[in-house]
């Protein structure tokens, strides 16, 4: 893989793609960072009537149209989600599992707004609380942690705690778990609250139950994209954004429904299309 681009584009949505498609045109490179099915929400939508062109179109049609036309223009996918991203010196690094690639530039295209598992996240996150073992376990090697998984992405990372932790309890979301480390002990309930007062002491279930542990996870959930990249400004849950798409970090820009309602697939590919473009410029200017 090239490990240095003009765009790195968060999200494979109709905004994500719309947005690598114009940068494309424009002769950059260009990386899509993405999960196995784009755009969860398109491609359950059974039809879709204001999408202009296609009347009665099924979600996943139009899903799929889209994908096919990024590919044909040679649009790089990847399935992985960035854990944590940083800036120096004008550029930004993005960091996931133990690899890293650098970008002129980002347009973040990551869906609607991450919500809460459970309740006062905010106030345990870095208390306790986080949303990437791989990078915060080692701090609790020898400890007991509980991990809550919204999807199959999670169980890597729950595997790789079994082997530094004490013990530790998955709490999954999804059905059909696959093979875990032997150690790792499996609740069938669901989260209700963090027990704990100034820091993360164990997990209250619906069932009742509680579960002392030093840390909780949240895995496999979108990360809200003002964790992902420190200093970004978010307005009523949603990326701040100009008519340019431009967010108030120099380089950064973002499209779709991360950005605000009305959420429909015409708004996101042509915020999109702003946000590609103008990337693109920016790029050009670096």
């Amino acid at each position: 893989m090239e490990k240095i681009f003009d765009l790195v584009i968060l999200g494979c949505g109709p905004a994500g793609l719309s947005a690598a498609i114009n940068a494309v045109i424009r002769n950059k490179k260009v990386l899509v960072m993405g999960t196995e099915v784009c755009s969860p929400p398109l491609h359950k939508a059974q039809v879709i009537n204001n999408y202009l062109g296609m009347p009665s179109i099924k979600g996943e049609v139009l899903l799929d149209n889209f994908m096919q036309h990024a590919e044909s223009m040679g649009v790089e996918i990847i399935s992985q989600k960035a854990d944590t991203i940083s800036e120096m010196d004008g550029i930004y690094h993005i960091f996931f599992g133990d690899e890293v690639i650098t970008s002129k530039t980002l347009v973040i295209a990551t869906g609607v707004p991450y919500k809460s598992t459970l309740p006062r996240e905010d106030y345990y996150l870095g208390k306790g609380l986080g949303y990437c073992a791989t990078c915060d376990g080692p701090i609790y090697k020898g400890q007991d942690v509980i991990l809550i998984g919204h999807s199959s992405e999670a169980e890597p990372e729950v595997d790789f705690m079994a082997e530094i932790c004490n013990r530790v309890y998955y709490l999954p979301l999804y059905k059909q778990v696959g093979s875990l480390d032997s150690r790792v002990k499996i609740l069938d309930s669901k989260p209700e609250s963090i027990i704990g007062t100034d820091f993360v002491e164990g997990l209250k279930l619906k069932d009742g139950r509680e579960i002392p542990t030093q840390a909780v996870f949240v895995l496999g959930g979108e990360t809200a994209p003002d964790r992902l990249i420190p200093g970004l400004e978010i307005e009523d849950k949603h990326i701040k954004v100009n008519r340019q798409q431009e967010t108030n970090l120099p380089g950064v820009y973002a499209a779709g429904d991360c950005t605000g309602p009305p959420y429909q697939v015409a708004k996101s590919v042509g915020e999109g299309q702003v946000a590609g473009l103008n990337a693109a410029k920016y790029a050009s200017r670096k």
